[in-house]
């Protein structure tokens, strides 16, 4: 997750396939027929990671302490990293079925990779260009470590005209309110206490009134309340499961399925930052531009991987009309290392048609060490549900729905 401070500155078919049981490729969907493949756009969240400082809040209530962690603050983990490989030898599995990726070293250029400029997405990046293309040289591209990229963090870059009353306008038609989203999500905050098992009635997280306001300088929006201090609590819960960690802190028992739905809270967290129209237009303005400038090129590479954040994956989702459903998480809770891979495809007669496809591994799998993945296909909001969609009509619809960026 991008590490939100309190005030945010300026979100048909399931294929599973397992290494252990068949060749990973033949388990992907099948081609699209009379279609061959010609390139892939993808957009990844970086894998498993240490919590971050104040993840769980200050002030949050446990029956017994909290694990500890070897990994350092918000680094990745090398069990993360062990994950993302899985991911990438399961895709290339799938590329070089369908003679996108050659057997061997690719040629220079023909895959891209760019990762924001945090540690943990750069290091989520270069572990998987080395499970792509074992034993190849594929560059990792970034801006300096810390350094705001605009493609990733639009907002905090002041990379697009963002008005702060109309993003929380828009936000509050879209959730109905702060209040209403709290109230549907009240179970999963009980059940959030529960698992704490501190005992106090009145709650185990510190949580304040739910308000959304905009900042004081009109760059970025303020959020207060249990959505915002218990969706940090529900997703340490989640990764520190993945990375096999005790997943219990005194209260009830913990297993996948108690995760997913506390994970309904993490994911109501995108409703606010990156799943409205307008937070989706605005937070996808950077990359998604540069994803059409991929599919379109004349030359692109035949791989354009970008790695970010959940909220880089749920705003995607969102601009593009559809809900990330994944086994163990929650809708719209994005899963380390998922991905929003947009394929390209062009017939006999050289037209081009997009697929995409949402590829994650569930927490259960990332715990095992599992080879397996799951690809699940999605439609996006105004193309075909049947049919591979026109490229020239994709990429309408993508670049009607971007906010203008900054002059």
């Amino acid at each position: 997750m991008t590490a939100f401070p309190r005030r945010l500155i300026a979100p048909l078919a399931l294929y599973v396939l397992s290494a252990l049981a068949a060749p990973v490729a033949a388990q992907y969907a099948p081609a699209p027929k009379g279609l061959t493949l010609d390139r892939v756009v993808v957009l990844m969240r970086h894998g498993v990671r240490a919590p971050l400082d104040g993840e769980v809040p200050h002030g949050t209530r446990t029956a017994k302490p909290w694990p500890i962690w070897t990994t350092p603050e918000s680094e990745l983990t090398p069990h993360g990293a062990e994950a993302l490989a899985a991911e990438a030898r399961a895709d290339r599995a799938a590329w070089v079925a369908r003679g996108l990726l050659p057997q061997g070293c690719p040629t220079p250029g023909s895959i891209r990779i760019r990762t924001n400029s945090s540690s943990r997405t750069i290091a989520s990046g270069e572990a998987y260009a080395k499970a792509l293309a074992p034993g190849c040289t594929v560059p990792v591209a970034h801006n300096p470590m810390g350094q705001v990229d605009p493609l990733f963090e639009p907002l905090r870059a002041r990379a697009t005209r963002f008005d702060a009353d109309a993003a929380v306008a828009d936000i509050d038609r879209f959730i109905g309110g702060m209040d209403a989203l709290v109230a549907r999500h009240r179970p999963a905050l009980r059940l959030l206490d529960q698992v704490l098992g501190c005992g106090d009635p009145r709650g185990c997280d510190p949580a304040g009134p739910a308000r959304l306001t905009p900042s004081a300088d009109g760059h970025g929006i303020d959020l207060t309340g249990p959505i915002r201090t218990a969706s940090g609590t529900a997703q340490v819960l989640l990764l520190q499961y993945a990375e096999g960690l005790s997943p219990s802190v005194g209260g009830m028992p913990v297993d996948g399925r108690t995760l997913a739905r506390l994970g309904t809270v993490h994911a109501a967290l995108f409703d606010v930052y990156s799943r409205s129209p307008y937070m989706a237009a605005h937070q996808s303005a950077a990359f998604g531009r540069h994803m059409i400038d991929a599919l379109t090129a004349k030359d692109g590479a035949k791989v354009d991987m970008l790695v970010g954040h959940d909220t880089n994956v749920t705003a995607l989702a969102a601009l593009l009309g559809f809900d990330l459903v994944a086994p163990g998480y929650a809708t719209n809770d994005a899963a380390p290392g998922g991905a929003i891979l947009i394929e390209r495809w062009h017939d006999a007669k050289d037209r081009a048609f997009v697929t995409v496809h949402y590829r994650t591994q569930s927490p259960d799998q990332i715990r095992a060490h599992a080879a397996a993945v799951s690809t699940r296909a999605v439609t996006a909001r105004g193309c075909p549900t049947d049919a591979p969609c026109p490229l020239d009509r994709f990429v309408q619809l993508f670049r009607e729905r971007l906010a203008p960026l900054a002059q």
